[in-house]
């Protein structure tokens, strides 16, 4: 499992990016991935990392609740 921070997500587009706090890369993630109901910029997050069409991206996307 690894953790990030939201750095955007678009609801009505049902995509955004997280920042790995590993590495500092942005994942992709999309609403398919979610196991949180939405994502708001500067949720802590934990994620699985998988290899989508395009490249990496974020999956299992589960708010850390503080």
């Amino acid at each position: 499992m690894r953790t990030g921070t939201v750095k955007f997500f678009n609801e009505s587009k049902g995509y955004g990016f997280i920042t790995d706090d590993e590495n500092g890369k942005d994942i992709f993630v999309h609403a398919t991935g979610l196991k949180a109901e939405s994502l708001n910029e500067g949720d802590k997050v934990t994620f699985e990392e998988e290899e989508g069409r395009k490249g990496k991206v974020a999956a299992q996307v589960v708010v850390i609740e503080d």
